[in-house]
């Protein structure tokens, strides 16, 4: 009788451990967005200031930039993503357009400063690229993305994004490659946001876009 009890005790003590730890497990997966269902921050929305590190190690302040002119802020996925140096590219060539109209232009994604400087590299970008530490600045404007199994392998396969190492963490986010117009008073004016990666910002409409500088005459 006493090992009878002895070995319910047991399977008991087993099957409340079991249970334990697929609740733990449960709890502890993160539940992350699908291209879908990032939304962006829209037109008229305030832009909270926020800081980060450039492919220098240098800071970064939102609310110091602004001071001297509207910010361009484009997202982009990373130096492995083709369509994204092409962008960033046609915005390097056309970069003196955007300065004339007193703008800055900023590219933030979530490599650190090492592949950021592959970016300029293969871009030839001389504008601003900072490192999305722990994706604040891409959740901030609700673009923050997980891609899911089937494209994970094929960036890191056959693009060799090696996104676990590139990035803040292992959780191979992305975010959706657009783009932001921000004005001095911190508020977005325009801004180009489509799931689909290889729809993009287009200099044109960004320079159509940039607010007027205040005439006093």
């Amino acid at each position: 009788m006493y090992l009878f009890y002895c070995s319910k005790l047991v399977k008991s003590s087993l099957l409340s451990m079991l249970l334990l730890i697929l609740i733990t497990n449960i709890m502890s997966q993160t539940i992350y967005k699908t291209a879908q269902e990032a939304k962006g921050l829209q037109v008229g929305d305030i832009v909270r200031d926020f800081s980060a590190l450039d492919l220098h190690d240098t800071k970064f302040q939102l609310s110091t930039v602004l001071k001297k002119g509207p910010v361009v802020l484009i997202f982009y996925r990373g130096q492995w993503c083709p369509i994204c140096n092409k962008h960033l590219q046609s915005l390097q060539d056309s970069l003196s357009l955007i300065y004339e109209k007193g703008a800055a232009v900023v590219a933030v994604s979530a490599e650190k400063s090492e592949f950021l400087k592959r970016t300029a590299e293969k871009t030839h970008a001389s504008f601003t690229l900072l490192y999305d530490d722990g994706y604040k600045i891409s959740n901030q404007f609700d673009v923050t993305f997980r891609p899911d199994r089937m494209s994970r392998l094929m960036y890191n396969g056959m693009l060799g994004a090696n996104l676990k190492e590139a990035q803040t963490d292992d959780s191979q986010q992305l975010p959706i490659p657009a783009t932001f117009i921000i004005n001095k008073d911190s508020k977005i004016v325009w801004r180009h946001f489509d799931p689909d990666y290889k729809k993009r910002s287009t200099v044109k409409d960004i320079l159509v876009n940039i607010p007027n500088p205040i005439s006093f005459f």
